[in-house]
C-alpha cells in the first residue's frame, strides 16, 4: 500500500525532474545555434532570423551573456502575454480551443477542489472507518477518502450534496464553455480568409458509366445538377505507388547530400557496401552509386506518372469538386445529391494541407469492412494490455516484489527504496508501457481509410480515450483492488467480495497520484525541452544541410498532436471528477498538471507548433461529450460506493443526477453541435457576397485550379496552363448547355446498370440546354 513517505519521495523526484527540465530548457533555448529548434514557428513565418553576434567567434554558438540567464523563467509570464485574438491570427483557432480544454480543466477543478476540501476531507478525516477494518489494507492519506466513512453514516448526505453542488458546476462551466467555442467557430469562419476548401466539396461512390469517364461524369453531373454554381474538378488518381517512388528518391537524395558534403570536409571519396544496412555487399563509390540509383528512380517516377495520367483505372470514383459560392458548396455538401443515398456521396473538402492522400484511393465500398477488422483488433488489443497492467499493479505493491523476487526482499525493505517502488516505479512503468500505443492506434486509424489528418487524429484519439478508460482507468482499479486484497478474499465469504472492492476502489487514488506526477508533471516539464527535435536538427544541420532551404527543412516544429494530447487531458478530467467526491486528495495534483501544461502548451503553439491544418475547432463536441461521459461515471462510481457502504436512506437521491447529465448533453448537442459539422447558408451568403462587392474580378477558377493536385504532379506541372487562366469568374449565371456522350434520348441516363433505377428528370432550374452528342 502506497504511504504519504511514498508520496512523498515521488513528488520529489517528478518536481526535481521538471525543474532540471525547465533549467535545461532556459539555457539551451538561449544559445544562438538552437534559436531554430526553439522559435521555428518564427522562422516559417519569416519574422526571425539567425543571431548575429560579433567579437569571439564563440559567440556563434553560445550565449556569453551572463544576464539572460538570471531571468530563466521568464518565457513563462512571456507565454502568457499574447492576447486570445492575436492568438488565433498567429496559430489558428483549433489551438487556441485546444488551450482552452487546459484553461476548462482549471475553471471546473479550482473551485471544486476548494469546496471538496473544505467540506469533505474535514468529514472523512473526523471519521474511523477504516480503524480496525479486517479485510483492507490502507495508510494514513486513504483517511482523506469516503472509505473512511463508516456504514450507514449520515455523513453520505455530505458527499450527495457535494456530487449535486460539482454536477451542477460542472455542467455550468460546460454549457458556458461551449456557446463561447461556438461563438469563437462561427466567427472565426466568417472572417477567415478566402480558402480552397470553403469552395470545394470530397464527392465519393461516383457510379461507373460506360459512355464517359469519371471526370466526364462528374462534370456533367453537377452541370446538370447544380447549374450556375460547379466552377471546376479535380478527379482522384490511385498514384499511391508513384508517391512511395518520390518518397524513396527524397531519401536518396539526401545521402547523396550527405556525402557530398563528407566529400567536401574531407577530400576524399566516401565508399559504402550496397547490402542490407551498409553492413555488407560489394564495396562502390557511395556519391556514385547514389547517383545511378537517383537516375533509375526518376525514370521510373516519370514511367510511373505517364501511366497513372493515361491509365483509366488509376481514375477513382472519387473527386474533389470546386463551386463558385461558398454557398453553392454549402448546399452540395449538406445535400443528398440522388435518390439511391449510397451513390454521389458529398461531404466538405478538408483543406489542402489536411488531405491525407494515400486513403482516397481506397474504395469507398471497403471502409465498413476495414473498420469492422479494426474494431475487433482494437478490442483484442485493449483486452490483452490487461496482462501489463496487472505487471505494473504487481509492482506497485511490495508484497507482490516479495512474492515475484523473493531474493529482492532486503533490498525493498530499504525505506528509501521501498518508497521509489511503491510511489514512483508503477507510474514511470506503465508510461512506457504506453509510449507505442499512439503509434498503433495510428495506423489502425489509417488503415480505416479517413481520408484527411484531422479525422485520422480524432479517431485515434477517440480509440485512445476508451483504451485509458478501460486500462489505466477501470484495469488499474479492478486489477489493483484484486491484486492488493487477494489475501482478503481467500479468508472471507464470497458475499463479502462486492463489499470489499467497493471499499478498495478509492484506496486506488493513491496510485493514481504518483502516476499523475509522472505523467502530467514531468512528461509536461519535458515536453518543452524537445530533446528529440533538438538531437535530429543537429544531426541535419551537420550532415545534410547546405542551403537555407535544408536548413527549414531541417527544422520539425511538430504540432500540438490532437491524438495524444486530448486523451491525456479526458483521463484527467475522468480522475478528476471521478475522485472529486470520493478522494479529494487527487484534486490538487490534476491541477497543478492543467495550470502547467496550459502554460508550456501556450508557449509551444506560440513559438514552436506549426499545425498541419485548420478544421475551425471542429473537435469540441467530441470533448465536451467525453467530459460528460466522465461525469457521468464518477456520478454512477459514487453510487456504486455508498452501496457498499449501505447508505440506503441516501444513496437513491443520487439516481436522478446521471438523468440530468444526459438530457445537459442532449440539450447541448442539439443546441450547439450544428455549428460545427454544418456552415449555415446565411453566413456563406454574407461572405460571398462582400467578396463579390471587395473583387468583382477574382479570377476563383484560377485560384482553386491546381488546390487539390496530388502532390506527387505539382512539381511537374507545366508552367504554361490552358485557357483556363483566362477565366474570369464575374459572378454572372452562363449558359448552361451540358456537352455529353452518352447515348440516351434526354437530359440524364437510362437506367443504370449499377442501381438498376433511373434518374430524376431533370430540374426546370437547369433549362434545356443539353446537347447529346452521337
Amino acid at each position: 500500500m502506497t504511504t504519504l513517505g511514498d508520496i512523498g519521495v515521488a513528488a520529489a523526484i517528478n518536481i526535481g525532474s521538471a525543474f532540471l527540465f525547465f533549467l535545461a530548457f532556459a539555457i539551451l533555448r538561449l544559445q544562438p545555434f538552437n534559436d531554430r529548434v526553439y522559435f521555428p514557428k518564427w522562422y516559417l513565418k519569416g519574422l526571425r532570423t539567425d543571431p548575429v553576434h560579433g567579437g569571439v567567434f564563440v559567440r556563434k554558438f553560445v550565449n556569453l551573456d551572463w544576464r539572460a540567464y538570471l531571468g530563466f523563467l521568464n518565457w513563462m509570464p512571456e507565454a502568457l502575454r499574447m492576447p486570445e485574438p492575436e492568438l488565433i491570427d498567429h496559430a489558428g483557432l483549433d489551438s487556441v480551443v485546444y488551450l482552452r480544454i487546459y484553461l476548462l480543466g482549471l475553471k471546473i477543478f479550482v473551485p471544486i477542489a476548494f469546496l471538496a476540501w473544505i467540506v469533505l476531507v474535514p468529514v472523512n478525516w473526523t471519521s474511523t472507518g477504516l480503524e480496525g477494518a479486517k479485510n483492507i489494507t490502507s495508510s494514513n492519506i486513504d483517511k482523506l477518502s469516503v472509505s473512511n466513512v463508516h456504514s450507514r453514516s449520515e455523513r453520505f448526505w455530505g458527499h450527495i450534496v457535494m456530487a449535486y453542488a460539482f454536477t451542477f458546476w460542472v455542467c455550468y462551466i460546460l454549457l458556458k464553455e461551449y456557446e463561447k467555442v461556438a461563438s469563437m467557430r462561427l466567427e472565426f469562419l466568417a472572417t477567415e480568409k478566402r480558402r480552397p476548401d470553403q469552395f470545394t466539396v470530397l464527392v465519393r461512390n461516383i457510379p461507373p458509366d460506360p459512355d464517359e469517364s469519371v471526370s466526364e461524369l462528374v462534370e456533367h453531373f453537377f452541370m446538370v445538377n447544380h447549374p450556375g454554381h460547379y466552377l471546376t474538378h479535380q478527379v482522384i488518381y490511385d498514384a499511391n505507388t508513384l508517391a512511395k517512388l518520390v518518397k524513396k528518391k527524397k531519401k536518396l537524395q539526401n545521402w547523396l547530400v550527405y556525402y557530398r558534403n563528407k566529400l567536401e570536409r574531407t577530400s576524399e571519396r566516401p565508399e559504402m557496401k550496397t547490402g542490407f544496412l551498409g553492413l555488407w555487399g560489394k564495396k562502390v563509390d557511395a556519391i556514385d552509386y547514389h547517383t545511378t540509383e537517383i537516375d533509375k528512380l526518376s525514370e521510373e517516377i516519370a514511367s510511373e506518372r505517364k501511366k497513372v495520367t493515361d491509365d483509366p483505372k488509376s481514375v477513382m470514383p472519387a473527386a474533389f469538386v470546386s463551386f463558385k459560392t461558398r454557398w453553392g458548396a454549402a448546399v452540395c455538401a449538406q445535400t443528398q445529391q440522388t435518390r439511391n443515398p449510397t451513390l454521389w456521396l458529398t461531404e466538405w473538402a478538408p483543406e489542402p494541407r489536411d488531405v491525407y492522400w494515400r486513403n482516397l484511393p481506397i474504395p469507398y465500398f471497403s471502409l465498413s469492412v476495414r473498420r469492422l477488422i479494426m474494431a475487433v483488433a482494437f478490442f483484442f488489443l485493449t483486452f490483452f494490455f490487461m496482462i501489463p497492467i496487472a505487471f505494473v499493479q504487481a509492482l506497485a505493491s511490495i508484497e507482490g516484489i516479495e512474492r515475484i523476487a523473493p531474493w529482492l526482499k532486503p533490498l525493498v525493505s530499504v525505506p528509501f527504496i521501498k518508497s521509489f517502488i511503491q510511489g514512483f516505479l508503477p507510474g514511470i512503468v506503465l508510461k512506457l508501457f504506453l509510449i507505442f500505443l499512439p503509434t498503433i492506434l495510428m495506423i489502425m486509424s489509417k488503415f480505416e481509410g479517413f481520408g484527411s489528418i484531422s479525422s485520422l487524429e480524432r479517431r485515434s484519439a477517440s480509440r485512445y480515450y476508451l483504451f485509458n478508460f478501460v486500462n489505466i482507468f477501470l484495469g488499474n482499479v479492478l486489477t489493483g483492488s484484486a491484486f492488493q486484497q487477494l489475501k482478503s478474499f481467500v479468508h472471507q465469504p464470497a458475499n463479502q467480495y462486492p463489499i470489499t472492492i467497493g471499499t478498495a476502489i478509492p484506496l486506488k487514488a493513491t496510485f493514481f497520484i504518483t502516476y499523475i506526477m509522472v505523467d502530467g508533471w514531468a512528461s509536461i516539464a519535458a515536453e518543452v525541452l524537445m530533446l528529440k527535435p533538438l538531437i535530429f536538427y543537429h544531426l541535419k544541420n551537420f550532415f545534410l544541410v547546405k542551403t537555407e532551404k535544408d536548413r527549414e527543412e531541417a527544422m520539425d516544429p511538430g504540432s500540438i498532436g490532437f491524438n495524444t494530447g486530448e486523451p491525456r487531458i479526458q483521463l484527467y478530467f475522468l480522475l478528476g471528477l471521478v475522485y472529486a467526491a470520493v478522494t479529494p486528495a487527487v484534486l490538487p495534483f490534476i491541477i497543478i498538471f492543467f495550470g502547467l501544461a496550459y502554460v508550456v502548451f501556450r508557449h509551444q503553439i506560440i513559438n514552436v507548433y506549426n499545425q498541419e491544418y485548420e478544421s475551425g475547432a471542429q473537435f469540441w463536441p467530441d470533448v465536451h461529450g467525453r467530459i460528460v461521459i466522465a461525469l457521468t461515471v464518477s456520478q454512477i462510481v459514487l453510487m456504486g460506493l455508498l452501496t457498499t457502504k449501505k447508505a440506503a436512506s441516501s444513496t437513491p437521491f443520487l439516481i436522478v443526477l446521471p438523468i440530468l447529465t444526459i438530457w445537459f448533453y442532449r440539450y447541448c448537442k442539439g443546441r450547439f453541435e450544428p455549428a460545427f459539422v454544418k456552415f449555415p447558408l446565411q453566413e456563406a451568403m454574407m461572405k460571398d457576397t462582400l467578396e463579390k462587392a471587395t473583387e468583382p474580378h477574382l479570377n476563383l477558377k484560377g485560384y482553386l485550379h491546381n488546390a487539390y493536385i496530388h502532390p506527387v504532379f505539382k512539381d511537374s506541372m507545366d508552367d504554361e496552363d490552358d485557357d483556363d487562366d483566362t477565366f474570369s469568374n464575374n459572378w454572372e449565371t452562363e449558359s448552361m448547355t451540358v456537352r455529353t456522350k452518352r447515348h440516351s434520348q434526354r437530359h440524364t441516363p437510362l437506367p443504370s446498370r449499377i442501381s438498376g433505377t433511373s434518374s430524376p428528370p431533370q430540374s426546370p432550374f437547369a433549362g434545356d440546354g443539353i446537347q447529346n452528342e452521337p
